[in-house]
């Protein structure tokens, strides 16, 4: 099979010819049929995730279709469509996969991470870590579902019941969850890098009240905010926007470090806090909600080879919406 392949960190990716994978004990094999670009992506490559599994093969918002099963596989056929996320294993046993938060399992293993994942023509996954898809979206505009949505519902869901929402780096994630708090009565505001007026508009097209720049105050005070842009600078000008009582949810895995902030921006009962990974009742609460919405996937293919060009774009601030990888 063709993949592209991440040697070390800080190198461009090179495609290259891998023997096809067969899944072992309680796994399927997938042909890929599209595999959306994250930013969690970009932060391994750019080394600043540690200890990847090298040389690795990125991607963990796999869209395909199982071809081989292993052994111990129920629930699945062979045919199927499935999606597969960044969280691909977990213990099962410890202390939070016990009581229901299996995303902070101290021995996760991570797709496209410690696991081989989707920048290829095949990947193995385990059956226990992947979801049938809804059929109204086809293969490229479900691929960003499994990431930029369901790390996206979690942030939502810990903003809370906040009515006015406050989304700080205008991507892939929050143009999708921006089109679900919308649908739940929420009134959006988007930040975005300063001057980047197509980007406002895009998300007032989403439905967004406001859209300006990240280092503006917004025209009212905020309930909730959340941050999917790796900046930590964004951390303080948040606690700033929202009222007393208000929850900054910091959505990303990795962010530059937050600089000092007085104490009376937090004080009030204002709260900070992150989101690591997800569950798997994540997933099937938010793969039921996004046909209802129903959320519209905004997406720019790639050729598998080309992924590094979708990385430098990523980088960049150059998408709107999601790039996807189409082997």
């Amino acid at each position: 099979m063709r993949a592209m392949m991440l040697d070390a960190p800080r190198q461009p990716l090179r495609l290259a010819e891998r023997p096809r994978p067969a899944p072992g004990p309680d796994e399927v094999l997938i042909q890929v049929r599209a595999c959306a670009v994250c930013r969690t992506d970009l932060h391994i490559v750019d080394g600043e995730l540690p200890d990847p599994k090298l040389p690795l093969i990125l991607g963990h918002e796999i869209v395909g279709t199982i071809v081989e099963q292993g052994a111990r596989v129920a629930g699945l056929s062979i045919g199927q469509r499935v999606g597969v996320p960044w969280l691909g294993w977990t213990c099962g046993a410890c202390r939070y996969c016990r009581s229901g938060r299996e995303n902070l399992c101290d021995q996760a293993r991570f797709t496209g991470y410690t696991i081989d994942g989707g920048y290829a023509e095949y990947a193995v996954a385990d059956h226990r870590f992947c979801f049938p898809l809804p059929d109204a979206y086809s293969d490229s505009a479900a691929a960003p579902l499994l990431c930029a949505g369901l790390i996206g519902y979690r942030s939502l869901r810990l903003a809370g019941e906040a009515e006015r929402l406050g989304i700080y780096g205008f991507g892939a994630a929050a143009h999708i969850i921006a089109q679900v708090a919308r649908w739940q009565g929420r009134r959006v505001f988007a930040f975005t890098r300063p001057g980047d007026t197509t980007t406002q508009q895009f998300a007032r097209e989403l439905g967004a009240v406001w859209a300006g720049d990240s280092t503006e105050p917004p025209p009212e005070e905020l309930d909730a905010a959340i941050i999917f842009a790796p900046v930590g600078a964004l951390v303080p000008a948040a606690l700033r926007a929202v009222a007393k009582g208000g929850v900054v949810v910091c959505g990303g895995i990795h962010m530059s470090d937050i600089p000092a902030f007085p104490y009376a921006i937090l004080w009030g009962e204002r709260v900070v806090r992150s989101v690591a990974n997800l569950t798997r009742q994540d997933g099937e609460e938010f793969l039921r909600i996004a046909p209802r919405v129903p959320v519209r996937v905004a997406i720019e293919p790639f050729a598998l080879e080309a992924a590094n060009d979708a990385l430098t774009r990523l980088r960049q601030g150059q998408l709107q919406g999601a790039a996807v990888l189409t082997p």
